[in-house]
């Protein structure tokens, strides 16, 4: 049986033969049990599970959601799977995934859950856990989830059941949080926002407004069925042509759950999450605030980053693709900052995991500090043409050890002699092999793809 939990919780279409009622409850008496055991032991005779001998507090737990409609049923599925472990629960309400993780920390709750299924479709959802301190799970806590799906449990009863409270302002409380984390206020900036209609759509220009940027929000409402819909970071085409329109300063698109933040100068020219992170990570260098010199991306991050980093005396360590694997690499070695070129991107000294919003307010900080315009501060990375190609119906686990394919790689290497630089990765959820190739022109790089997709097909035909 394939494994539940993919790169981010568990995802799929809402109601559909996955992610159904039934599992979301599962999966939250299951989580509350795993992921509060230490708070636990189990009573005598057909008792409910107590508390630790300090007292008997029940295990608390903090849940919020997107703004698509199905995380309505979905949150009071889990709100009530959770009470029922015994947890008691406080909803947030439509709130950022990193919202959340923050309130999970600042309540000294014992886990959050996240109903949101981030920059997918509407009609995706899913479900994702921190524990305590707001951080993701690694693949062991997950893996102990699932494997307590099926299991018996003792319920609690009577008093021992949790109570399901609302929390009054949670945007309000968050909202205070990212603009205390700035030590500069942002008068005299105008931004155009584009919240996707997704969880960013109140928090994100009240954080904006109370540090003093003038802001103009776009696709801000949340009706539960346009988010993500031909807007936010995925397609940043709307808020690129709103910047010039209106003349702003600069522009941020977030995704459905504001854990994503890509950028739009005053030219309306796209500024993607390697620049983002370049220009943060070097604002920290300066400020002798960098542990170690060192930033934390993806194997996907453009050559130009990294070279643009190494110039400035920074070192780049890169992971496997996925925001978990940066921030597990950020964790180990004490890093300041990290992130994805899709626009993760993780401020450790602020926050637990990627967050657009605090992104977007450390971006306009250092324009204010410096007195330069996005483009100016993000041409400190010239981004080498970049191509991606899906190779399909192939066999993804030869990927990595096909004489035949390894060959051709690294003949394609010799030619580009360190002027570029190639990847071939399994995709983690499909069927199929990218292809990604940087070279100094676009035609080089689309040149090199090709041929490499055509030994890929050849090589690992199914």
């Amino acid at each position: 049986m394939a494994r539940l939990f993919g790169t981010d919780g568990v995802r799929g279409l809402a109601n559909g033969e996955v992610l159904t009622a039934s599992l979301a409850q599962n999966l939250a008496t299951s989580a509350a049990l795993v992921l509060t055991e230490e708070l636990r032991v189990v009573s005598t005779g057909s008792g409910p599970l107590r508390s630790d001998p300090d007292g008997p507090r029940k295990p608390l737990a903090v849940i919020g959601n997107d703004s698509r409609v199905s995380g309505q049923f979905l949150q009071a599925t889990v709100a009530g799977g959770l009470a029922s472990a015994g947890c008691d629960v406080i909803e947030v309400g439509v709130l950022p995934t990193p919202g959340v993780a923050y309130l999970t920390a600042a309540l000294q709750a014992d886990l959050g859950v996240v109903i949101s299924a981030s920059h997918n479709p509407m009609p995706d959802n899913g479900i994702k856990f921190l524990q305590r301190g707001g951080h993701k799970l690694d693949d062991v806590l997950e893996d102990r989830i699932e494997a307590h799906l099926d299991e018996p449990w003792d319920r609690p009863t009577g008093a021992s059941v949790g109570r399901i409270s609302f929390h009054e302002n949670p945007v309000e409380a968050y909202a205070a949080h990212l603009v205390s984390t700035l030590e500069q206020r942002l008068d005299g900036l105008t931004v155009v926002v584009d919240c996707a209609n997704g969880a960013a759509a109140t928090a994100g220009p009240l954080a904006l407004r109370e540090a003093g940027a003038t802001v103009i929000a776009i696709n801000d409402v949340n009706d539960g069925l346009s988010i993500n819909d031909g807007v936010g970071s995925t397609h940043p085409e709307m808020l690129q042509k709103a910047v010039v329109e209106h003349g702003a300063d600069v522009g941020f698109a977030w995704d459905g759950d504001a854990d994503r933040c890509l950028a739009v100068d005053g030219e309306g020219n796209l500024v993607d999450g390697d620049q983002l992170i370049a220009i943060l990570a070097l604002g920290l260098h300066d400020a002798g605030r960098l542990p170690g010199d060192t930033v934390v991306v993806t194997v996907m991050s453009n050559l130009g980053f990294v070279k643009a980093m190494e110039a400035a005396g920074v070192h780049v360590k890169q992971t496997a693709v996925g925001d978990r694997y940066v921030l597990e690499e950020m964790r180990r070695g004490g890093y300041a900052i990290g992130g994805e070129q899709s626009g993760h991107i993780i401020m450790s000294e602020h926050a637990t995991t990627g967050d657009g919003i605090l992104t977007a307010l450390h971006v306009l900080q250092r324009m204010t500090l410096t007195g330069r315009t996005l483009a100016d501060l993000a041409s400190v990375v010239t981004r080498l043409p970049q191509v991606l190609l899906n190779v399909k119906g192939v066999d993804k686990a030869r990927c990595k050890t096909d004489s035949g394919l390894l060959e051709a790689v690294a003949a394609e290497e010799t030619a580009l002699a360190g002027s570029g630089r190639i990847l071939l990765r399994p995709s983690g959820t499909e069927n199929l092999v990218r292809v990604m190739v940087e070279a100094p022109t676009h035609h080089e790089a689309e040149a090199c793809a090709e041929r490499l997709a055509d030994v890929v097909r050849a090589r690992l035909a199914l």
